[in-house]
């Protein structure tokens, strides 16, 4: 066997990379892991956590309005956009500390510095290089910088959305999936005129469509502005510094930021793969098997840059089925079925499992299960704002194989949903299950008659 400097070199420091490093470190092994940013990678520092703490900030207009019909006289307020951004860089550089502890506790090697590849056992950081028995990838993605677009260099992207110096008076938000619908509801409720132009029908592809409408619907009620079948042709910088947007449809406003969320790409370009003959696929990402192999006998890749499913618990998952095969000696494919997923907009959707559309074109019949109500936070509020709950389930079996729900905490309720549909529950186990009474969670143990059935396709009442 040859004498390496590293068993293991684990290239990018995000949620995927760090868990495979401190985890084979931990076991002995000899691991360096290399970031060239800030540990934490897309999740910590510029994604998930400083987002839902935005979400947090962008919710207290409601809460405060919401509380006068339970008796509370909040007076006036005030928002501070510096405030949040530094206590949001707070919180960051905590958790960051608390990823870089980790991996110093378990023994590994940090190194600071872009990685690339020199060989299939070679890594270059810098002007140093190393040696690897193993080399994982997880250098995650970015977003899709639109380079089509004339005048997309004037734009801002997910990254710079969460330091920008000042909060704009007017923002315009191109895509339609869960960053964008997310951001839309974060600065509208912090008091920014937003719009949010989508090019195709309705907002979220790929989810159920009652939530993708019922939320729709919820955002143009609070005064969001959305542009569906519509698309950014050309963008230029005015004098005052703000930004002139044209549409396909001809219409030209004005907006003082234009933020595009158009999907994300995998972070490979130059990595180095050509060296080390790793192959890649038509969007960049790194081709890989059941084991988050690629096809190098002693590289793997795993997360966003595989463009599998992007999401972090995602490639934390494939971290520990790398771990169990790679050094565990428990061969371990990974399980990329019935992931459970949220979308932190106002009110918040949580799913998981099949839409009704996908699951009615995989099964002969159907039996959905519908709810839409005010939920009881809501009652003295006088907020009219409906909670949707939808259970899909296959006739046949009476499996449960879709749940979906829209309204205060679903991103909870899909967590624990998750685990039933995991199980593959039936209707008759949701059936049998005894309510949480008041609550709104008890809807989905208790729509005992379906709404409709679906059966080939075609919706029977």
């Amino acid at each position: 066997m040859a004498d390496y400097d590293f068993d293991l070199f684990v290239i990018g420091g995000g949620s995927g990379g760090v868990r495979a490093g401190r985890l084979a470190a931990g076991l002995g092994k000899r691991v360096a892991i290399a970031e060239e940013y800030r540990f934490g990678g897309t999740c910590v520092v510029r994604g998930c956590v400083p987002k839902k703490l935005f979400v947090y900030a962008s919710q207290f207009p409601e809460h405060f309005e919401d509380s006068a019909g339970y008796g509370w006289s909040v007076g006036e307020t005030a928002f501070d956009w510096p405030t949040l951004v530094a206590n949001k860089d707070k919180e960051v550089a905590r958790l960051e500390g608390l990823y870089r502890a980790g991996l110093e506790k378990a023994g590994a090697t940090i190194i600071e510095g872009r990685a690339v590849l020199t060989g299939q056992h070679e890594v270059a950081v810098g002007d140093k290089t190393y040696t690897a028995d193993k080399i994982l990838i997880a250098t995650g993605g970015r977003p899709n910088p639109h380079q089509a677009l004339p005048g997309h260099e004037h734009c801002i992207f997910s990254n710079e959305a969460f330091d920008l110096k000042e909060l704009p008076k007017r923002i315009a938000i191109e895509g339609g999936g869960y960053i964008a619908v997310e951001f839309a509801n974060i600065f509208h409720g912090l008091g920014v005129d937003t719009t949010l132009i989508y090019r195709g029908k309705e907002i979220l592809g790929r989810f159920d469509q009652d939530m993708r409408r019922g939320l729709h619907e919820a955002m143009e009620a609070k005064g969001i502005r959305i542009l569906c079948q519509e698309v950014l042709t050309n963008i230029e910088k005015n004098a005052d510094g703000s930004l002139e947007a044209t549409m396909k449809s001809g219409k030209v406003e004005n907006f003082d930021q234009i933020l595009l969320a158009i999907g994300r790409i995998p972070n490979t370009e130059g990595l180095g793969l050509e060296r080390a003959g790793v192959e890649t696929g038509v969007k960049g990402e790194i081709l890989v098997d059941d084991y988050s192999r690629t096809n190098v006998e002693n590289i793997w890749a795993l997360g966003d840059v595989t463009d599998r499913v992007q999401l972090t618990p995602v490639a934390i998952h494939e971290a520990m089925c790398f771990i169990d095969t790679e050094f565990r000696g428990q061969p371990t494919t990974i399980d990329h079925d019935t992931i459970a997923t949220a979308v932190f907009s106002q009110p918040e959707i949580g799913t998981v499992g099949l839409s009704e559309a996908d699951a009615a074109e995989k099964y002969d019949e159907l039996e959905v299960y519908r709810a839409s109500f005010r939920p009881m936070r809501h009652t003295l509020s006088g907020r009219q704002e409906k909670m949707i709950m939808k259970l899909v389930v296959d006739a046949a079996s009476r499996i449960v194989v879709g749940a979906h729900v829209m309204g205060p905490d679903a991103g909870e309720m899909a967590q624990l949903l998750a685990i039933s549909l995991k199980a593959r529950l039936t209707k008759d186990a949701f059936d049998r299950t005894m309510a949480v009474h008041p609550s709104a969670a008890e809807e989905l143990v208790t729509m005992y008659q379906p709404s409709y059935r679906v059966k080939n396709g075609e919706r029977v009442d």
